[in-house]
């Protein structure tokens, strides 16, 4: 019978560093009352989630300051190592112009065909993260106490 896997938990410079190599991720928001989950390109800018829409679900509860989650992973079944990272907040549109154009020009293509003209963030309230990690693999601490892995 294989061995578990340590589950560590990550601090928020841990999550931020993580969420900066993948490009994809779900937005849980609410749609007709009821809980929605899409998948979503997305980028990192000042320490929140920014994703970008045409319109729709997404930019209403954008629109209404609504809270959302937002989830992103990488996850290897066969070898059972991997992260998550979650992060929960209100979702607001990005409307100022010194903003739009900073964000604009940094921000990954999407991957649908179709304009996106909005662009939302997601303001982080609350970051959680979670990693496997096998036992045997030492942890390393840097000055701040905070843990690092190899």
């Amino acid at each position: 019978m294989p061995k578990g896997q340590a589950l560590e938990v990550l601090n928020r410079r841990q999550c931020l560093d993580r969420l900066q190599t993948v490009r994809v991720g779900r937005l849980v928001f609410t749609e007709d009352g009821l809980p929605a989950v899409q998948p979503v390109n997305f980028g990192v800018w000042r320490e929140d989630v920014v994703i970008r829409v045409a319109g729709g679900a997404k930019l209403a509860a954008a629109t209404n300051n609504l809270v959302v989650a937002f989830q992103a992973d990488e996850l290897d079944p066969d070898l059972r190592t991997g992260w998550s990272v979650t992060v929960v907040g209100h979702a607001q549109p990005i409307t100022d112009v010194s903003e739009l154009v900073e964000v604009a020009g940094t921000f990954v293509q999407p991957w649908v065909d179709g304009r996106r003209d909005h662009f939302i963030r997601i303001r982080t309230e609350k970051m959680t993260g979670r990693q496997f990690r096998e036992p045997g693999v030492p942890q390393y601490k840097s000055a701040t106490g905070s843990t690092a892995s190899s």
